[in-house]
């Protein structure tokens, strides 16, 4: 984007707000991820389950999302369909320590654009979100 002159004759750029949902029940493992993601200049929106991620996603412009599989009220798995009703195309990366082949199939096959087993290392989440961002629709 071009740079915009102030009355002052500085010159600035605009960058547009880049929003990841983190859902997570583990408030340890979330605030960790958080600040991981932050680090990439990430707004972190968060979430303790699938439905306060789906609100969030309702209320809220969001370019990515990643959600924890295993959560009370509402897993990942069951909140990644609700989510591309209401945002269809939005990248949603999976992530869980009891990951197998058959759950990570199924989070495919339900829309996830990856899925990861915990602990993910920093610098492959970190590419995995943003490659994810470069298949967001909702980024202008």
């Amino acid at each position: 984007m071009a740079g915009l002159g102030s009355p002052c004759g500085a010159r600035f750029t605009m960058h547009p707000i880049r929003r990841i949902l983190l859902a997570d029940d583990d408030l340890s493992i979330r605030a960790g991820v958080a600040d991981l993601l932050s680090s990439l200049g990430l707004e972190v929106i968060q979430a303790g389950d699938g439905l306060e991620a789906l609100d969030i996603v309702r209320a809220t412009t969001i370019h990515v999302a990643l959600l924890d599989l295993q959560m009370p009220r509402c897993h990942g798995i069951e909140a990644l369909p609700l989510i591309h009703a209401e945002r269809a195309g939005l990248p949603v990366l999976v992530y869980s320590g009891a990951l197998t082949d058959a759950t990570a199939a199924m989070a495919i096959e339900f829309g996830a654009f990856a899925a990861l087993k915990k602990p993910v290392q920093p610098d492959f989440l970190r590419s995995e979100v943003l490659r994810a961002l470069n298949h967001s629709p909702y980024l202008n």
